[in-house]
């Protein structure tokens, strides 16, 4: 028979192994987070007067009041989805890039509202004539090599390089809707739009992996035709099954389609780096399908807008302008925030199917092993 006190041992063994577990859990999951993308993943490096879509009043009520209960300069009434992945992977929230005095120590955020995918310059010469956000993703590499130089990082491989980059997760949120948007005001063609779009897309990813990046999770479109000013924009017939704009849903599938393949090139060419698959679409389209399902009551209507109607939105009085400071009572009952961005509610149920639940191709839980085991 054990004796008492080699029961007790025993028992200080498995508390001791356990807490090694847990010790050894937490001491491999990610530490870091580089973030970038547009408007849906920028965490306050827009936060100008003349944001695009005339949103340039995210500086004030009543952005961010569901969480922060004040504006941190997200385009949202509260959290966005690089928020519950900091969450997820127990870290602080990131800081934006402009944000000099911010503590970078566990990652940093350069996405930028209105960012597109194509340079500016490329517009500016092509007449376009929207007020856009000057910087581009390529601004956003430039951003990110900056933030190496200033971390020691002076030449790639070296000591300095791999420990700014150890134990970093990459987030690259979703990118070329503007380029699409913003195409509507000019004589480019969107096929042209698109190649180009999705040829910088590839080289920035393709330039992460070459400054050492091993785990890259990269967000597709949603689905735009379901945003409030898609809606109001198009003609009433072009619908399809869930009631929003028919084109524009199919210009953002053909462009995920695109990148997919884009992307299983690049997990060929770098067989060394994860590159996940975040079904933007897939999964604003199953909320869409039963919006019931996921505590939405309102689909489609802005819950800060103005105007009434389906959709609630007026592109010349949008959310937090001088005459729309107030939102509905119940965001978490609204899918679409201010006609272009989505709610912190919405955010969160796309966060968790991305984490939870697959819609991460490679599935999240395939980069968090991979990084602990490297």
């Amino acid at each position: 028979m054990i004796s008492s006190r080699a029961i007790s041992f025993l028992f200080v063994l498995l508390l001791c192994s356990i807490a090694g577990a847990a010790s050894s859990e937490q001491r491999h999951r990610f530490s870091k987070i580089y973030a970038f993308g547009d408007s849906f993943t920028d965490t306050g490096n827009t936060h100008s007067t003349t944001g695009p879509y005339s949103f340039g009043y995210v500086s004030g009520p009543p952005y961010g009041a569901t969480f922060f209960h004040h504006s941190t300069n997200r385009y949202s009434d509260g959290r966005l989805v690089v928020d519950f992945l900091a969450d997820a992977l127990s870290l602080p929230f990131l800081p934006p890039y402009l944000d000099r005095s911010a503590d970078s120590s566990h990652g940093v955020n350069f996405a930028v509202a209105g960012s597109t995918a194509i340079e500016h310059d490329f517009y500016v010469k092509n007449n376009v004539t929207v007020d856009i956000t000057p910087q581009s993703l390529m601004t956003q590499l430039a951003w990110f090599d900056n933030h190496l130089e200033e971390k020691g990082c002076k030449r790639r491989g070296s000591s300095e390089c791999q420990a700014a980059i150890a134990d970093t997760l990459f987030w690259v949120g979703e990118i070329g809707a503007n380029d699409y948007a913003y195409s509507l005001t000019s004589t480019l063609s969107p096929d042209i739009i698109q190649k180009l779009a999705l040829k910088n897309v590839n080289n920035f990813i393709e330039a992460l992996v070459l400054r050492g990046a091993k785990y890259i999770i990269v967000q597709g479109l949603p689905l735009t035709g379901c945003l409030p000013l898609a809606l109001t924009l198009a003609p009433s017939d072009d619908r399809d099954d869930i009631q929003c704009c028919a084109t524009v849903n199919r210009q953002s599938y053909n462009h995920n389609v695109i990148l997919q393949n884009n992307l299983q090139e690049l997990r060929k060419r770098y067989p060394h780096a994860i590159i996940s698959y975040a079904d933007y679409l897939g999964a604003h389209h199953t909320v869409m399908k039963n919006p019931a399902a996921y505590g939405f009551t309102e689909p489609l209507k802005a819950c800060c807008g103005s105007g009434g109607g389906s959709y609630n939105f007026d592109l010349f009085a949008t959310c937090g302008s001088p005459n729309v400071t107030k939102a509905c009572s119940q965001p978490s009952k609204f899918v679409n925030w201010d006609g272009v961005h989505l709610t912190e509610a919405m955010y969160k149920v796309v966060a968790d199917m991305f984490f939870s639940h697959g819609y991460c191709r490679p599935p999240f839980s395939v980069l968090l092993n991979a990084e602990s085991q490297g």
